[in-house]
């Protein structure tokens, strides 16, 4: 019978992903509902086919299956960014981490999206935080918490094959959405890596003057390349330090379509990265920024988005020197759109991001604004806006009902919509959990049960 019962669950949980599901249509009704850029009192929100229908205070349309909010917070899904999700079970096991790569000639070109896992553990315990988006990164040095620390080891210099070794380039990023199933990418090449700083000097050879040198160099070399590829295939062509692939990864990048997620921490390296900027044309979003308060107006006047942990407030380094639990509110008060982003590398720790996103707003962020930092501007950021993290007519249908405040440690996601389909409220813990609190099947060796 426990066997049955657990086949039985697990039916469930996959019908719950069944794409019948997202045919439904249903209301969620009487809640506090957060939209991502508004509130409505005793609203109501219509999901149908996966999207959102509509959004506003009226009663629910006939023939939908009702869901009573009262009492409760409606909002979107929310967005994790800076993230390794899907991307690294455990990262101190190499066969298990997929977001670094030390291929000197894929290094631009690496994509994430190739080694993401929808059955990782991680997917659901951070969907039960009200997690159903994620941005996933490619690890680098003085990354996220996710990075790996550089060494005098990952100096530059001219590796196997004449090229880059290593690049100043991690890889490009991925969209992907947390609902069970087997196909969880959005969109993949949503944005190129790249460590500067401290880190990105590291690389660079151990000056932030020689990356930044090098930096100008590998996009001249990219808009060579694109300029004459036909003599690049004839061998017609001078030598390059990048890989074709790697090339041809990058030529978005230089031309200001696709951005560059700048991993910078000091103030000072801060206003060299929006420098370089504006000199290469280049699209940039500043990831980390501890001391982005010190020139939010600066960050503010060139249009830089910026993703940030907002309890990052001790000088962990000489490039932290200035870092402070008011930066999120700083910077937010003087125009830059922030994402705020959950801790180590937001995996296992994705769940807190609403936690940081409360820790801002005790330390002067407006609640809206907090809202907006880990729902819509994510979505904004990265060219996506209107698609996901907002409730409104024609998003995709990201929902979750609190049980009270989602910025409250103790409230709780109690129902969770990814897409239109209803998640399965479970993860491999609870599941462990039950199997053996209860002495479900597996519990004990078949022997005890004779």
């Amino acid at each position: 019978m426990r066997l049955k019962s657990l086949i039985l669950g697990a039916a469930c949980a996959l019908a719950f992903s069944a794409p019948a599901m997202a045919q439904q249509l249903t209301a969620i009704t009487g809640g506090r509902v957060l939209t991502g850029t508004s509130v409505i009192e005793n609203g109501t929100v219509v999901i149908r086919d996966g999207r959102v229908v509509s959004v506003g205070t009226g009663a629910a349309p006939s023939g939908a299956t009702v869901i009573d909010a009262r009492g409760k917070v409606v909002s979107p899904g929310l967005v994790a960014v800076d993230s390794g999700l899907g991307g690294s079970e455990i990262s101190s096991v190499g066969g298990s981490d997929d977001l670094r790569n030390g291929a000197n000639t894929i290094s631009a070109s690496f994509d994430v999206s190739y080694g993401l896992d929808p059955w990782s553990i991680t997917l659901p315990v951070a969907r039960l935080g009200g997690i159903t988006r994620a941005v996933v990164v490619p690890n680098h040095p003085g990354g996220g918490g996710g990075g790996h620390a550089h060494d005098d080891s990952d100096f530059a210099g001219v590796g196997h094959g004449g090229f880059q070794s290593p690049s100043l380039f991690a890889g490009q990023a991925a969209v992907i959405h947390l609902a069970a199933g087997t196909d969880i990418l959005v969109k993949p090449r949503v944005a190129m890596v790249a460590p500067f700083g401290e880190a990105g000097a590291g690389v660079a050879g151990g000056a932030r003057g020689a990356q930044f040198v090098q930096f100008k160099e590998t996009l001249a070399e990219v808009r060579l390349y694109a300029r004459n590829k036909a003599a690049y295939d004839r061998a017609g062509l001078r030598d390059l330090s990048l890989s074709r692939a790697d090339l041809e990864a990058l030529i978005p990048v230089a031309n200001g379509q696709m951005p560059l997620i700048v991993t910078v921490r000091r103030a000072a390296d801060i206003l060299q990265v929006l420098r370089l900027a504006r000199e290469e044309g280049v699209k940039i979003i500043l990831d980390g920024a501890e001391e982005g308060w010190l020139v939010a107006d600066q960050i503010a006047a060139a249009d830089v988005p910026v993703l940030l942990n907002p309890i990052s407030n001790l000088p962990g380094s000489l490039e932290t020197r200035a870092a402070r639990m008011q930066n999120a509110a700083a910077l937010d008060a003087a125009g830059v759109t922030i994402a705020i982003k959950g801790n180590e590398g937001s995996i296992h720790r994705a769940r807190e991001t609403r936690y940081n996103a409360g820790n801002a707003v005790s330390h002067g962020l407006p609640y809206e604004a907090a809202i907006e930092a880990i729902t819509v501007n994510p979505a904004r950021i990265f060219g996506m806006a209107g698609q996901f993290g907002e409730l409104r007519p024609g998003a995709a249908a990201d929902v979750v009902v609190w049980s009270g405040d989602p910025l409250e440690p103790l409230t709780i996601a109690e129902r969770i919509w990814v897409n239109g389909q209803e998640q399965a409220p479970t993860s491999r813990q609870f599941l462990l959990r039950d199997r053996y609190a209860q002495g479900g099947e597996g519990a004990m060796p078949p022997a005890y049960g004779r």
